[in-house]
């Protein structure tokens, strides 16, 4: 019955998550909700991990940090996924300045740092058996292959692939708001309160993981 639960939790927490999705890629936004929506709304990240890390410091359980990242992880998803999908087309539509860089170049990056993100994923799923966003939460801690090197690979390639995103894109403005505003944001989420979790739910082996292994492989 608890198992039942737990996947209908997920299932509506994944609904509700593509339905944000869906509605924002649909909508057009002023030039105002657009900057609300694609500054405000990630700026929002750091205070879901600072209410998950407050929750998860008041009772360090293995089945209250396994229940609250669900919540945390939803809800982190929605501000990211739904900023930056009005991002793409707002920075684009206000580019600042044009970045006169050859895209067939850019479109190679996004491809290779795109593909690599991907390999996380299986990476984790073989490794950890688990997925991304606690769509599945990992049974234990993945250490082989790219994560040997790099105990966030997944963040890593996909910051990168955002940044070759924005530079395909030629706007200015989308390169400063990943580089400046979502890679700090998102590192913030990862440091405070996706590390605190899993040293809740996995203990002496991922401190020890986390000791030998550098954040982003430097």
């Amino acid at each position: 019955m608890k198992g039942a639960w737990s996947l209908g939790l997920k299932l509506v927490g994944i609904a509700l998550v593509c339905g944000c999705w869906q509605f924002t890629a649909n909508r057009s936004f002023s030039f105002l909700w657009s900057v609300v929506l694609v500054w405000g709304g990630i700026a929002l990240v750091p205070l879901v991990a600072l209410a998950g890390r407050w929750a998860l410091d008041r009772r360090p359980t293995i089945p209250r940090a396994a229940n609250l990242s669900l919540l945390v992880h939803y809800m982190e998803a929605i501000l990211l996924g739904c900023g930056l999908i009005v991002a793409f087309r707002f920075t684009q539509a206000y580019p600042i300045v044009r970045i006169p860089f050859p895209r067939e170049i850019s479109l190679l990056a996004v491809r290779i740092t795109g593909t690599l993100a991907t390999l996380t994923v299986v990476n984790l799923a073989i490794g950890g058996l688990g997925l991304p966003f606690a769509a599945a939460q990992s049974r234990k801690v993945a250490t082989r292959w790219l994560y040997s090197r790099c105990r966030n690979p997944m963040g890593f390639y996909g910051l990168l692939c955002a940044i070759a995103g924005a530079v395909w894109l030629q706007s200015l403005h989308a390169l400063l708001w990943t580089i400046l505003w979502l890679a700090p944001v998102w590192i913030l989420f990862v440091k405070f309160y996706e590390e605190r979790e899993l040293e809740i739910r996995f203990g002496e082996p991922y401190l020890q993981y986390k000791a030998r292994t550098p954040f982003f492989g430097f």
